[in-house]
């Protein structure tokens, strides 16, 4: 029976997916570490909620998992905000949460991505990780460097003989997750949820939503004219700022 560790599911595309894997006959417990509890009226009899903050030093928690089949990471922040608005302890903290966690924990877990026995494994990253992103200056400084880890460790394991791979999940805003401290709407990110298990199971090492319709366009003007590209992108986000408070 399938036992599955999910770090940041109580909320948004965490939960999503930690709900549709609850949903198999064949998963018998998905383990939810977050600081925070289930959100309300989403909990789940296959749930077990550990409650643990990632801005902590001791990371011996994750110990205890070893006999988990699958890990997902959603964890992660940010806020729309000019760099020189942002104060040290929040600089600290995304850096933390969003890449330092990460990469501790899977360092954790590495022996059994490197072993030939199924381990499968997905990482919230950002769409922010591949571009210049003013206003989100900090966060998508976290998330390149996610990314960049990802991406090296994956050839780690090809070199090794290993067909795990850790799968990289980049997008942009998500509906109904509630990044922006919104409440999550399952109904909403479900069928993201679905598919990047989807991904997960068969081993892709990279998934950018929306990558056809939008992104492919974006990431060439990016690369053709990361100035420009930057210019546009804080307009767009000042826009919308204002746009937010009226």
């Amino acid at each position: 029976m399938r036992k599955v560790l999910i770090v940041g599911g109580s909320n948004g595309v965490g939960l999503g997916m930690a709900s549709v894997l609850a949903e198999r006959e064949t998963c018998e417990r998905v383990y939810i570490v977050d600081k925070s509890e289930v959100c309300e009226g989403y909990d789940n009899a296959k749930f077990e909620c550990i409650r643990f903050d990632l801005n902590g030093g001791d990371y011996s928690l994750f110990d205890r998992f070893d006999d988990v089949d699958t890990l997902i990471i959603t964890a992660g922040f940010g806020r729309l905000a000019l760099f020189r608005d942002m104060g040290e302890e929040y600089i600290t903290s995304s850096f933390n949460v969003n890449a330092v966690a990460p990469i501790r924990i899977i360092k954790r877990f590495y022996d059994r991505l490197e072993r030939s026995g199924d381990f499968y494994c997905a990482v919230m990253v950002s769409i922010a990780g591949y571009m210049s992103s003013p206003f989100f200056s900090v966060y998508g400084a976290t998330k390149a460097a996610l990314r960049v880890f990802i991406e090296s460790v994956n050839v780690e394991l090809v070199k090794a003989g290993s067909r795990n791979r850790i799968l990289n999940v980049s997008p942009g805003s998500l509906q109904g997750t509630g990044f922006y401290d919104g409440r999550t709407d399952l109904s909403a990110v479900t069928p993201m949820a679905r598919a990047i298990i989807e991904r997960m199971e068969r081993r892709d090492d990279l998934f950018i939503p929306r990558y056809e319709e939008t992104y492919k366009a974006v990431l060439a003007r990016y690369n053709a004219d990361f100035r420009a590209e930057g210019l546009h992108s804080y307009e767009y986000k000042a826009e919308r700022i204002r746009g937010q408070g009226r």
